[in-house]
């Protein structure tokens, strides 16, 4: 399927807490090239979105493909979505699929892409995206972690930073033990035309609540195929501090 499948790698210049991090030096290489790298291991048609020349400049400079998107967009979703129009335009074609990845995790396992193409083998997927199995109580109450539960289907029919389900009747350290519970991987996939849909739809009560704009999504109607996967999300980069321990790992890799 990799050749009907678009990656987009959404990459502002703009963060508060690492002004410039798609260009932040992670070894001899900037963060957004190990991210590009990793992804052509997976896919033919792989994407920098960006809103800064700066960006396509680097990514045109080590061989890559960019595109420049509009600095207005709220999020990366919505810049995968202008991306996905343009890139149609310059390939001269359509694609089957709209991967979006995240810009700054530069050790990510390519073999995510393709566990989340596979949601895609079903025809009636609309919208994907990847959970693992939680292992440690600590981890099902950290707020900062998305969890989801899933209908027999393996569709997600609530994202929440809180824990969910609860157990009633259960010690809280115990919890990883008497239920599986699992946490969302931040990587999507959207048929085409559900992508320009998503993204024109409002803010809505329950994304408010838990800033989670996959659950504008589930608010509207559209279904969200889970596709299970063994490997673990790896570093994300947003601070100076990140960015220290990423150079760390990275020379630790590369002995």
């Amino acid at each position: 399927m990799s050749n009907k499948v678009l990656g987009v790698i959404p990459a502002r210049y703009s963060s508060s807490r690492l002004p410039g991090k798609p260009l932040a030096m992670i070894g001899d290489k900037p963060m957004i090239q190990h991210v590009y790298e990793n992804c052509r291991k997976a896919l033919q048609n792989v994407y920098v979105a960006t809103d800064d020349q700066r960006i396509i400049d680097a990514v045109e400079a080590f061989g890559g493909k960019a595109v420049m998107t509009a600095e207005y967009h709220t999020s990366g979703t919505e810049r995968c979505a202008e991306a996905a129009k343009i890139v149609s335009g310059i390939e001269n074609r359509n694609f089957d699929v709209i991967l979006n990845i995240q810009g700054d995790e530069p050790f990510f396992d390519a073999n995510q892409l393709f566990d989340i193409q596979r949601c895609f083998e079903k025809p009636g997927t609309q919208i994907a995206t990847l959970v693992n199995k939680i292992r440690s109580s600590e981890q099902i109450f950290d707020e900062k972690e998305a969890k989801v539960i899933l209908n027999k289907d393996e569709e997600a029919i609530y994202f929440s930073r809180s824990p969910i389900p609860f157990l009633q009747k259960v010690k809280k350290d115990d919890w990883a033990v008497y239920h599986t519970f699992y946490r969302q991987i931040g990587i999507y996939g959207y048929r085409p035309g559900i992508l320009l849909e998503i993204v024109k739809l409002a803010l809505t009560p329950l994304e408010k609540a838990e800033s989670l704009e996959q659950l504008r999504w589930l608010e509207n109607g559209y279904k969200v195929k889970c596709g299970l996967t063994e490997i673990e999300e790896t570093m994300c980069v947003d601070t100076p501090e990140d960015l220290q321990k990423a150079n760390e790992l990275y020379h630790q890799l590369n002995k």
